[in-house]
C-alpha cells in the first residue's frame, strides 16, 4: 500500500473551577511505520507543559495544571502512515507457549474487558470456528451486528459485560465486547485509541489489536472508518490506559474538536480493510 498522510486537529476547551491537573493522551505515537512532524501544543492561558511517555508501549502524555476559568488546549500534527501490504487471512493463532512475554498480559481480564466472565459465551459463539484471523473477523462481524451505536449510550463505569446485556454503546465499547470475547478463547487482544480519517461524527476512536501470526492486526468493530486512515495515540488493556484526558480537580470540558483529514484521500477506501500500523 502507498504512504498516506493526514492532518491532525484537536482542541479541548474547559471550564475550571479549582486548580486542577491534568493528563492528556492526545499526541500521536511515533512507531516504525507512523511518522510525526509539524507537531504543536498550546495551551490558552499559557501554562508549563510536562510532556512524560506512559507505560512500554511508546504512548505520550501531556501533563500540566489548569487555574481556574476557561482553558483551550489545542494540538495538531501531520502524520505520515507507511502501512502493511494487507493481509491475506491466513494469518494464525499461537499457542499459549509460543506467545513473547510482552503479549501475554493481554490474555488477562482487565477492568472494561471482563474476559474470565464470558469464557463459555465466547466458546460456545466461536469455539469450534477456524482459529486465526478469520475467528477474529468472525467476532469483529458479530459484535458490529449485535450492537447499536448509540452515542452517549454508556459512561465511564461502562465494562463488556454491561454492553452484552444492554446491547448498545459507543467505539470505545465495542473494542472492549471485542477484546473480551477474543481473551476469553486465548487470543491477545488491546485497546488502541487515535485519530480516525472519515469518521463521522468526527471524535477520537477505540479500535482494538489482535496478536496473529506474530504480529499485531487491527479491526474496527464499529465499521465507521477505513482502518487505513488510522492514526494511533496509544494503546492498553483497554480504555482506561489510553483516556484523552485524565482529571484530578474539577474542570468541565465545554467543547470538543476532533479532526483527521487526508489532503488526498480516496473516496473508495475499503472500510473493512485490516492492516498492522505498529
Amino acid at each position: 500500500m502507498t504512504e498516506r498522510t493526514v492532518k491532525l486537529h484537536s482542541e479541548l476547551a474547559y471550564s475550571v473551577d479549582t486548580p486542577t491537573t491534568i493528563l492528556l493522551q492526545v499526541a500521536a505515537m511515533h512507531t516504525s511505520r507512523q511518522f510525526i512532524s509539524d507537531e504543536l501544543l498550546t495551551v490558552n492561558p499559557s501554562t508549563p507543559v510536562d510532556f512524560l511517555q506512559t507505560g512500554p508501549l511508546g504512548n505520550r502524555a501531556s501533563r500540566l495544571i489548569l487555574q481556574p476559568g476557561a482553558t483551550v488546549i489545542h494540538y495538531s500534527a501531520t502524520a505520515t502512515l507507511e502501512p502493511k501490504e494487507p493481509y491475506d487471512g491466513n494469518l494464525f493463532e499461537l499457542d499459549y507457549t509460543e506467545l513473547p512475554a510482552d503479549v501475554l498480559p493481554y490474555l488477562n481480564p482487565s477492568r472494561y474487558c471482563e474476559s474470565d466472565k464470558l469464557y463459555k459465551f465466547a466458546t460456545d459463539l466461536f469455539g469450534n470456528m477456524n482459529r486465526g484471523y478469520d475467528r477474529v473477523s468472525k467476532i469483529t462481524d458479530w459484535v458490529y451486528n449485535s450492537l447499536a451505536y448509540t452515542p452517549g449510550s454508556t459512561g465511564p463505569s461502562t465494562t463488556a459485560c454491561d454492553v452484552l446485556l444492554q446491547r448498545t454503546g459507543v467505539c470505545r465499547d465495542f473494542a472492549h465486547v471485542s477484546i473480551a470475547l477474543c481473551r476469553a478463547l486465548g487470543i491477545p487482544a488491546r485497546y488502541v485509541s487515535g485519530y480516525a480519517v472519515n469518521l463521522n461524527p468526527p471524535d477520537f476512536h477505540g479500535f482494538f489489536e489482535a496478536f496473529l501470526g506474530g504480529d499485531w492486526i487491527l479491526f474496527d468493530a464499529t465499521k465507521l472508518a477505513p482502518v487505513s486512515g488510522f492514526v494511533r495515540i496509544g494503546a492498553g488493556r483497554d480504555a482506561a490506559d489510553v483516556a484523552f484526558a485524565t482529571l484530578i480537580g474539577q474542570a468541565t470540558l465545554t467543547s470538543m474538536t476532533v479532526q483527521a483529514i487526508d489532503p488526498n484521500q480516496k473516496i473508495d477506501d475499503a472500510r473493512n480493510e485490516v492492516i498492522s500500523t505498529a
